[in-house]
């Protein structure tokens, strides 16, 4: 049974319509990630949600590969879309297949910037169409457990945008892609408004985090967070084999969920 929406013929999808599948809907993007992994983190997207596919007898959807993050527009190779892009795509992709009473339906985010416009999104076709689509972010789902359990005492150290968990899973499924040789860099301090930045949302007055519109290049050249040093491959496979343990649950649920529910109409 194929279970890539991109490599089923039309009547062999038709035939699968009848059994009222669950439609996996997956995000990545393309951005940097640190010296030492490819920017199309949508390639381990599209991997991880096959193997939920394959276990659970969904139907996986082509990746969306680009994401919306605006603080990576200063650095050269990036592919952003804008939010209302984002948001009128992903809305397409799930019209198309409520359209066709294809309720159950899971979009598998892998870029954290997309959550609020997921979250939008969602929201609204929950109005308009009285059907819930549920979605997961798989990056930030790893517990630190399972991270205390990959790295240690240095788990701290290893987390963060431009290191793992997604440089691991990088060392696991696409080793030949990586150059870990790059690891060494270190990231100058960087200062916005005077203030020491404190990530890509905010900087630092004293112990408080004072928000402003920082783009990646004022805080790092490379790296946002963690040291990619320590990313590989056996840290890989437990952040993949949980993020696929954990989707797959779902999706054994979301075969008898109630997606539909009364769309919210307003008082008056």
């Amino acid at each position: 049974m194929k279970h890539l929406l991109a490599t089923m013929t039309y009547p062999e999808f038709k035939a699968r319509v009848a059994e009222d599948p669950v439609i996996l809907l997956p995000l990545g993007s393309v951005e940097v990630q640190g010296p030492c992994n490819p920017m199309g983190d949508y390639m381990l997207a599209s991997v991880l949600v096959e193997r939920v596919a394959k276990r659970t007898g969904a139907i996986a959807a082509p990746t969306f590969p680009f994401g919306c993050a605006d603080y990576f527009r200063d650095v050269p190779g990036g592919m952003q879309v804008s939010a209302p892009t984002f948001r009128a795509v992903l809305r397409d992709m799930v019209m198309s297949f409520l359209h066709h009473g294809l309720t159950r339906l899971l979009v598998f985010n892998g870029h954290t910037g997309n959550n609020a416009l997921i979250d939008e999104t969602l929201r609204e076709i929950r109005r308009e169409q009285g059907i819930v689509v549920p979605w997961i972010n798989i990056w930030p789902m790893v517990p630190d457990s399972l991270r205390k359990q990959a790295h240690g005492d240095n788990a701290p150290r290893a987390s963060g945008h431009g290191s793992d968990p997604i440089g691991s899973v990088y060392e696991y499924i696409f080793p030949e892609m990586t150059r870990r040789d790059l690891a060494g860099h270190v990231e100058p301090s960087k200062t916005l408004l005077g203030l020491p930045t404190g990530g890509l949302t905010s900087v630092k007055l004293g112990d408080v985090a004072v928000n402003v519109p920082i783009n990646m290049l004022d805080h790092c050249d490379m790296v946002v967070g963690g040291d990619p040093a320590l990313a590989n491959a056996e840290a890989g496979k437990l952040f993949a084999d949980f993020i696929v343990d954990t989707a797959s649950m779902l999706v054994q649920h979301l075969k008898t969920a109630p997606t539909r529910q009364p769309p919210v109409k307003p008082e008056i």
